[in-house]
């Protein structure tokens, strides 16, 4: 694979540039293209620029709406209500963001539930977004139909990824980003784009045997993390993502890969606990003492610490990917 290097604000750009060629309005794409430029610096690759044409030909065919404006509404003082009005979700989550932290600013602490959503990426970068506001941030997000209930065949939940995040004094916030299967599904789709194989134990095919050709375990379904504990885990956030929302189930939805069918009416709950509302300065002493005891082991890093030094190259040297991204990157933004 040749590589190529592209500065961050062209990147972004670039990407922007390709969904409004698609019929995506421009603020919707800006915010999407961030959204998955971050991803793509941050070393989550299944969902930055392997995206792009996906999301590209699902605009152009009405599945996400391009031009749709999300609302925002507080129905009660701590609960926020977000419309994504079958649009992506990252302009969703800026106002959900907003609203939410500003609530539990108020109320100490706050939920806001997005429905008529689409995929939401890195899920991770939304509750960052929270902790560098002085909140903790946690989100549940449900996905198409990937995961069979653990002693079934038959996918029914999402992979339904789950971020927390926490803030630190004077250090960059604490970040935990899992999907509940053994790995996102976006890896397969981008080792599938790459032509490469997948490990044995990420997936399994239609009939349900290990495999480790990408395109089979699309086609089948991905073992969840920690077996049946996973599994459970993935049934709570259909709860809390899909029916908290009046969103479609994961055996209900779209697949967030393709054109085809309509919108996949996913949903997502963001919670906010504003720590001055709680402990405060104590909250920020305690988290020290819980990092620094793990930080002194030795061998031992915080999850999510390894975003920061991808963020520091990218900021330094660009955007590092491939020729055949940016070709292809180039041809949809024209």
């Amino acid at each position: 694979m040749t590589t190529a290097t592209i500065a961050v604000e062209d990147a972004e750009a670039l990407v922007a540039n390709a969904l409004i060629a698609h019929g995506c309005a421009p603020g919707n794409a800006l915010s999407t293209a961030r959204a998955l430029v971050a991803a793509e610096i941050d070393g989550q690759a299944g969902h930055g620029l392997s995206r792009v044409g996906s999301y590209c030909a699902q605009v152009k065919a009405g599945k996400v709406k391009g031009g749709a404006a999300a609302q925002v509404s507080r129905p009660r003082p701590g609960w926020i209500a977000v419309d994504a009005g079958h649009g992506f979700a990252f302009p969703a989550f800026d106002l959900a963001v907003d609203a939410v932290s500003a609530a539990a600013a108020e109320t100490g602490i706050a939920a806001a539930a997005i429905a008529r959503s689409h995929h939401c990426g890195q899920a991770g970068r939304h509750v960052e977004r929270l902790a560098d506001r002085g909140c903790i941030g946690l989100l549940f997000a449900n996905t198409p139909e990937a995961m069979a209930p653990w002693g079934g065949s038959k996918p029914l939940f999402g992979t339904n990824p789950i971020a927390f995040a926490a803030p630190r004094r004077g250090q960059p916030s604490l970040v935990i980003d899992l999907s509940l299967s053994v790995v996102a599904r976006g890896k397969v789709m981008a080792a599938s784009k790459r032509g490469e194989t997948i490990p044995e134990g990420w997936a399994l095919d239609a009939e349900g045997r290990p495999t480790t050709d990408p395109a089979a375990a699309l086609a089948g379904s991905m073992v969840p993390m920690g077996e049946a504990k996973g599994a459970a885990l993935a049934l709570m956030v259909e709860v809390m993502a899909a029916a908290l929302t009046g969103g479609r189930f994961g055996f209900e939805a779209t697949s967030f890969l393709n054109a085809e069918g309509g919108p996949p009416d996913v949903g997502q709950c963001l919670l906010a606990i504003d720590i001055r509302a709680t402990a405060g300065e104590a909250f920020l002493d305690r988290m020290a003492v819980l990092t620094d005891a793990m930080l002194a082991q030795e061998g031992v890093r915080l999850p999510g610490s390894s975003r920061l030094a991808r963020r520091d190259a990218a900021a330094r040297d660009g955007l590092s990917t491939s020729e055949a991204m940016l070709a292809e990157l180039r041809a949809l933004a024209e």
